[in-house]
């Protein structure tokens, strides 16, 4: 059996990942683990977008100036 070297190694994510592929889930399981994947990662964006409006200390008269330059 042949050995397969990554560099750099993998991310712990990358790592986890790699061990869910192994199994081959029936669809419903597959559609559940997509909407638990999307659901954390849209979690992430807003606490981002959140920080960000706080540093920059806008506010929804700010949006609205910003969206009508569009």
């Amino acid at each position: 059996m042949a050995t397969i070297s990554i560099n750099p190694p993998l991310s712990n994510v990358q790592a986890e990942l790699l061990k869910l592929f192994s199994v081959d889930l029936p669809e419903g399981q597959l559609l559940e683990l997509k909407k638990v994947m999307s659901k954390f990662l849209l979690e992430r964006a807003r606490d981002k977008a959140d920080t960000i409006w706080d540093e920059k200390r806008y506010s929804d008269k700010k949006l609205k100036q910003l969206l009508d330059k569009a």
